[in-house]
């Protein structure tokens, strides 16, 4: 029989990954998602096939308004595993929408684990964090403990990563905490700085960049987030803390330049400095080797090369794009 696995966000750009990731390693997988999306859409930002199907149940749930149609999920599929990406994930929305955020990140994932606490198939629950919880600093190790969060958003993340951990401790409730970079890759949403930036350099328009993008980030493509996920699934043990990240440790205003001059575009004509994001983490630099030892992970794709497989990604769609596209709105 199959190894079920319950994904949590799984329509957004990483869950939609992992799922065609996993499907191709013989899971079954149940996913739902906050998305307005109903089912999986075979268009430009999603990769899912049919004849992939079989193996992938998904259903479209509203963790803060339909918990027990959650439960009904969970109790008719009784997965072993649950890798939970779900949640609000826009830091500057996070400012505007303090409730909204802190409703599903934090109160409703409480009502969650407390009724996964109870039921005894669950082996795992691998949470997808966030380094942000640590602000600007610098992540010697996965168990580096100084939070010091600078949005609502990852403030949120820091709550609920000490309630897991918690729960851990009393209870020994299942929790793997998981911390990414920056993760990018083919089907991600145009209003992520990679496709964005590509967007606009097709277009040859300007490239607005909060701060002047001196901040500076790793950025982890979608194959190798996915390999570490799979590497939490097989090699993780409970009550452990992982980080992934990538040796690559550049600014934004260096990511958009790259773009900017794979489109034959000078950079000093098209980005432009504006006003930075409130709150916004300037350097967050993630030392990830204890993870690389226990898990033996390492990403294999260089920003270059992976910027370029987005590139043709988003030549093959370009045609499909509108402005809406570019745009984030906030799920309620």
């Amino acid at each position: 029989m199959k190894k079920k696995i319950l994904i949590l966000g799984s329509n957004s750009f990483s869950g939609n990954h992992l799922v065609h990731y996993l499907l191709k390693k013989n899971f079954f997988i149940i996913g739902c998602s906050l998305s307005k999306i109903s089912e999986p859409k075979f268009n430009c930002f999603h990769q899912l096939h049919k004849h992939m199907l079989k193996n992938f149940k998904f259903e479209k749930i509203n963790i803060n308004k339909q918990f027990f149609k959650l439960e009904k999920l969970i109790l008719k599929h009784k997965p072993q595993i649950i890798i939970d990406f779900l949640g609000q994930g826009m830091v500057a929305e996070s400012w505007h929408y303090p409730f909204i955020t802190f409703n599903t990140n934090v109160i409703s994932k409480i009502r969650l684990y407390t009724f996964l606490s109870k039921q005894k198939y669950l082996k795992k629950y691998i949470k997808i964090s966030t380094p942000e919880v640590f602000g600007s600093a610098k992540i010697t190790s996965s168990n580096f403990k100084s939070y010091n969060p600078s949005t609502p958003y990852a403030l949120s993340h820091s709550t609920i990563e000490n309630y897991l951990l918690l729960l851990f401790k009393q209870f020994s409730f299942p929790v793997i905490i998981s911390r990414f970079a920056n993760f990018y890759g083919p089907y991600q949403k145009l209003y992520r700085v990679i496709p964005l930036a590509i967007h606009k350099a097709n277009k040859k328009e300007k490239f607005q960049l909060h701060g002047g993008g001196k901040s500076k980030r790793s950025f982890i493509y979608s194959d190798d987030f996915c390999n570490g996920i799979y590497k939490l699934i097989t090699k993780a043990k409970i009550g452990e803390c992982y980080q992934f990240s990538s040796k690559e440790y550049l600014s934004i205003r260096k990511i958009v330049e790259i773009i900017y001059k794979k489109k034959n575009l000078d950079p000093k004509k098209y980005i432009i400095s504006v006003k930075d994001r409130l709150g916004k983490d300037q350097d967050y630099k993630i030392f990830d080797n204890d993870t690389r030892v226990r898990l033996k992970w390492k990403n294999k794709t260089s920003i270059d090369n992976g910027i370029n497989q987005v590139i043709k990604w988003y030549d093959k769609y370009k045609n499909k794009f509108n402005k809406k596209d570019e745009k984030f709105k906030i799920s309620t």
